[in-house]
């Protein structure tokens, strides 16, 4: 199945676990995003909270905060989950929980494209990147979160955050099968997406 984020299904090894953010990395207090996980059932997994980059990529940052407050994020699922790799979603049109997903992965929200914004932050553990299709220049909505160290994303996928909290909800989130790219069936889900300044 297509989808937005047009990167190798590479298993890639484990990290020791990181406590806090990227040493190296500052952008000064918030935006964060908090996101309350539930899995397919709807009980609750826990929160992870992203720290968003403003300075770094304001305009990917703004469309984030911005679908967060409108409540688009609210019941989208995590329909991309590779175990080693990252943890994908964000597909507000095709991508709610309760409704039909076996698009999810090829939508955004009716925003335009965002023109990529790349910058020096390393995809690291945790870092948050934005996914797109071929073209550099149509991230929308869909965002990922990388559950391991992914440096040969740099400089092709901007960088609009770091999980900062979470870690064990992170690694928890629901796994898709390797075999179909990470394709995720009966999959976790942000239940609450909220903003905090």
């Amino acid at each position: 199945m297509w989808s937005k984020l047009l990167i190798p299904a590479l298993l890639l090894s484990g990290s020791a676990a990181m406590a806090g953010g990227l040493p190296g990395v500052t952008d000064g207090p918030g935006p964060n995003l908090v996101i309350e996980v539930a899995d397919a059932s709807g009980v609750p997994k826990g929160k992870i909270v992203l720290d968003l980059y403003q300075s770094k990529a304001p305009k990917h940052v703004e469309r984030l905060v911005a679908l967060a407050k409108s409540g688009a994020y609210d019941n989208v699922v995590f329909h991309r989950v590779i175990d080693g790799f990252m943890a994908q979603t964000g597909d507000v049109e095709f991508g709610k929980h309760g409704k039909d997903t076996a698009r999810a992965g090829m939508g955004g929200s009716d925003m335009p494209d965002l023109k990529a914004e790349f910058n020096d932050v390393s995809f690291q553990r945790g870092t948050v990147g934005m996914a797109r299709s071929q073209d550099p220049n149509s991230a929308n909505s869909q965002f990922f979160i990388d559950l391991a160290p992914a440096e040969f994303l740099d400089g092709q996928y901007t960088v609009v955050g770091q999980l900062i909290d979470g870690w064990d909800v992170l690694n928890a989130i629901k796994k898709g099968d390797p075999a179909a790219n990470g394709a995720v069936v009966d999959p976790d889900y942000m239940a609450k997406v909220s903003v905090q300044p």
